[in-house]
């Protein structure tokens, strides 16, 4: 089924697939980035991890009504999902405050957001992706006014649905980043991946860190936090 290599990111190889070109394989490499790509490291099983846990992520999304470009987990690393052209935006939504919305205003550390936040992103590695606004994302990239109705709308949809479903296996949703992605026809649908590696969230009875903080903060060994993440996940089922 995978063709060739189309694109390589700092988290996935992105192929196509040799009898549809509507079609794409993504797979996860074991490769883990920080601040921009400014603090690398490499975690056997990490692709696995992160493949798995997005999957279960999109099917339940699916279930509750809300379309993105997945198709199906072909085995432990890649999954096999719909071609988009991916907007320039990154989408964060938070519910509680951490990471960078503490460094650039000052809230403080586990204010929470009622309602909760959406900020938008300029995606572009050369520019250390921007804080921008609703006028500089319809400047920057072919969005119009009502994509980002459309987009903040579907951004707070999958807040809403993740939230309940990380807090059936003991986790607060804190913040996390999504990207979006036009299919051939037209339609906008969530893209990218939905994992510990895009969200941020804490474990309910004890505070601690269970994504990729672990890493950018040093505080222990990104694979076991994400093993158990995904034995959380299958235990539920």
């Amino acid at each position: 089924m995978k063709d060739k290599l189309l694109y390589e990111g700092k988290a996935k190889q992105v192929f196509t697939v040799a009898d549809d070109p509507n079609l794409l394989v993504l797979s996860y490499k074991n490769d883990a980035t920080a601040f921009n790509g400014e603090k690398k490291a490499e975690f056997q099983g990490k692709g696995r991890y992160n493949n798995l846990i997005s999957a279960k992520v999109f099917e339940y999304l699916h279930q509750k009504g809300i379309n993105s470009h997945f198709k199906e987990a072909l085995n432990e690393t890649e999954q096999l999902v719909e071609k988009t052209t991916i907007i320039p935006l990154e989408v964060v939504v938070r519910n509680v405050a951490a990471g960078s919305i503490v460094r650039r205003t000052g809230i403080e550390e586990k204010t929470i957001f009622n309602p909760p936040l959406v900020e938008l992103f300029y995606k572009k590695d050369e520019l250390g992706d921007p804080l921008i606004n609703d006028e500089h994302a319809l400047l920057l990239t072919d969005v119009t006014e009502a994509d980002l109705v459309k987009i903040k709308k579907m951004a707070l949809q999958v807040n809403e649905q993740l939230q309940a479903f990380f807090k059936e296996i003991n986790l607060q949703l804190v913040d996390f980043k999504l990207e979006f992605g036009r299919n051939a026809s037209g339609e906008i649908v969530l893209s990218d991946e939905v994992s510990p590696d895009t969200c941020r969230l804490w474990d309910i009875g004890t505070g601690e860190k269970m994504d990729k903080d672990v890493f950018r903060e040093d505080l222990g060994d990104l694979v076991t936090v994400y093993d158990n993440i995904l034995s959380r996940l299958e235990a539920k089922q």
